[in-house]
């Protein structure tokens, strides 16, 4: 049986051989960014990489 690490791993090998980049995870909570007041979308954690 495969287990929820080994689904994580294969996903991530899925998408990393097709070049997609890796971007360590993040948390929710704003840090250092008086601007957003709270999490109200996934690509918040994106801001500075736009």
């Amino acid at each position: 049986m495969r287990t929820s690490k080994d689904i994580r791993r294969e996903f991530m090998e899925f998408f990393l051989e097709r070049g997609h980049k890796f971007v360590p995870p993040s948390s929710l909570l704003p840090a250092d960014d008086p601007t957003l007041l709270f999490t109200n979308a996934g690509m918040n954690q994106f801001k500075p990489l736009f």
